[in-house]
């Protein structure tokens, strides 16, 4: 007599193979993005490494990377209110 999971694999009808042939393929290619990610992630880290030994500061460099991601009016209007707060704690 079968075990009732080899029963169950016999009886699967085709759409729950598929969806979880599916599911597989996508949980994988998470996975392969994550690796990606994380691979990245580390080369960026040696590059900011890279800059700080030949004399750069990285969080300055880290600044200035957010505001290039920024649009032009969003970061002016930061700096804006960035200039505004400052004056009103007289720090300019």
């Amino acid at each position: 007599m079968a075990s009732p999971a080899a029963a169950a694999a016999i009886t699967e009808e085709p759409s729950t193979s598929f969806a979880k042939d599916q599911l597989k393929a996508i949980i994988e290619r998470i996975e392969r993005l994550e690796e990606e990610k994380k691979t990245i992630s580390d080369d960026i880290r040696d590059v900011y490494a890279e800059a700080k030994g030949n004399g750069y500061e990285v969080k300055a460099l880290r600044a200035i990377v957010r505001m290039r991601k920024q649009d032009a009016d969003e970061r002016r209007e930061h700096e804006t209110i960035l200039e505004t707060y400052m004056h009103a704690l007289g720090m300019l």
